[in-house]
This record gives structure tokens, C-alpha cells and sequence, in this order.
């Protein structure tokens, strides 16, 4: 399996949780954005459920170490 990058897979994971929280407020169900960051969740982890593929995600984030910000040179 690919593994995605942690930078990529750290901002589904951040958005998702922001998305879900704010959904959870309302009672209308997620959204199109909320099923599509779920389902690039799923793919980029090999899971069929969000809440795998969640657990997933912070299993892998928290197998690497974090990494400081590019430096940028002017």
C-alpha cells in the first residue's frame, strides 16, 4: 500500500475533524465536502469506513515525527 504524504494526509485529517464538528451542530447529515474528504480518507488509508480510515490516518501521523516548516529564502 502507498502511503500518503504526511503533510497531505494531516490536513484531510484537520479539515474532516473541523468539517464533522461543525456538521455534528446541525442535524442535516454531512455535507458533499464532508463525504468527499471521507472518502479521500478512505483511499488514502485502504479503509472502507471513515472512522477506520480516521484511526488509520493518526496511526500513521503519529509514526512520524514532525517536521518544521520549509524555510523559504528570499
Amino acid at each position: 500500500m502507498l502511503i500518503p504524504h504526511p503533510a497531505f494526509l494531516r490536513g484531510l485529517v484537520d479539515e474532516y475533524e473541523a468539517l464533522a464538528a461543525e456538521e455534528a451542530a446541525g442535524a442535516g447529515g454531512p455535507g458533499p465536502r464532508a463525504r468527499d474528504l471521507a472518502y479521500t480518507l478512505c483511499v488514502s488509508t485502504g479503509t472502507r469506513d471513515v472512522r477506520l480510515a480516521l484511526e488509520a490516518a493518526h496511526r500513521l501521523l503519529e509514526a512520524v515525527p514532525e517536521q518544521e516548516p520549509a524555510q523559504v529564502s528570499e
